[in-house]
């Protein structure tokens, strides 16, 4: 008897059949993986040291972890729309 995961695996890849990636393919997408976390913790020490020197101002302390928050999202965004870039070329 199949678990209610595996069943839905099964639909899902009869909906939409997962796609091989070759190994170059494979590649790019750890080098895009690795590139876009040394962004965001490039990021992360630069806003950290900013809140830091403004550990005594509430306000700005907000601010700055609002634009972290912001900034992360945005960067993973980019590395979203690069790795579907990578996978959909042929």
């Amino acid at each position: 008897m199949k678990t209610a995961y595996e069943l839905a695996m099964e639909r899902l890849n009869k909906d939409a059949p997962a796609k091989k990636l070759s190994p170059a393919q494979k590649q790019e997408l750890a080098e895009l993986d690795a590139k876009y976390a040394a962004k965001i913790a490039e990021r992360e020490i630069a806003l950290n040291a900013e809140m830091a020197r403004a550990a005594n101002d509430a306000e700005k302390g907000k601010l700055l972890r609002e634009q972290l928050v912001h900034e992360r999202k945005k960067i993973q965004s980019e590395l979203e729309g690069k790795k579907e870039q990578v996978r959909s070329a042929r």
